[in-house]
């Protein structure tokens, strides 16, 4: 792991600037993330952040002022789209692909979601760095889908499920740890969308 000296600034003038590489960057981000999923929010510090990645405080402080700006910032460098290569030819097909995945990483990001809940409540820049990182991007990529389906004949246009799919998949990937205390892997996600979406949609 790259040492504090690393880390340390230079004097340019009256101000310092940073070496930190993307890699290092990268290494805060991960490490604020999983300090998230398994002791909550609320007992993360930047001294605890800084011991885990053998880093001075200060370093910390010099990119991100604030302990809401740095997980902001680690939950944006995060972003991913998750369902944008899913594309089988039918819609049915494609939602139980989205199903999989869905299950496959809610293990990672459900831990992630629910420990930021009351946070993302105070602070709005949180709130919209969680949205960008782990909510439009999916969101998007399942209209997508979607839209195929609608293009090639699977569901009329005008159909008012289609508004509802989205929160309906991404929607229970939340909710169920808090309802039921376990997470909504692989198998229930398939049984929810056989059960509930696909006939919403028309689809078998």
């Amino acid at each position: 792991m790259t040492s504090q000296a690393a880390d340390r600034p230079e004097t340019v003038g009256a101000s310092r600037r940073s070496k930190l590489t993307p890699e290092r960057e990268q290494e805060f981000f991960d490490a604020v993330l999983d300090q998230i999923r398994q002791c909550g929010y609320d007992a993360v510090t930047m001294d605890a952040v800084a011991a885990s990645t053998r880093c001075s405080k200060s370093t910390l402080y010099r990119q991100w002022k604030t302990k809401p700006q740095f997980v902001a910032a680690a939950l944006r460098s995060n972003r991913r789209v998750r369902f944008a290569d899913i594309d089988t030819g039918s819609l049915a097909e494609d939602l139980r692909q989205v199903a999989r995945a869905a299950g496959d990483w809610s293990r990672r990001d459900s831990p992630l979601l629910q420990a930021l809940g009351h946070a993302v409540v105070e602070d709005r820049e949180l709130a919209q760095a969680l949205r960008e990182a782990l909510v439009e991007p999916d969101v998007a990529a399942i209209r997508n889908i979607l839209q195929r389906g609608v293009e090639r004949g699977e569901v009329r246009a005008d159909h008012p499920a289609l508004e509802c799919v989205p929160a309906q998949i991404l929607g229970v990937l939340r909710i169920r740890p808090v309802l039921e205390g376990k997470e909504a892997d692989e198998d229930y996600l398939l049984c929810f969308l056989e059960a509930a979406v696909l006939p919403a949609l028309g689809l078998t």
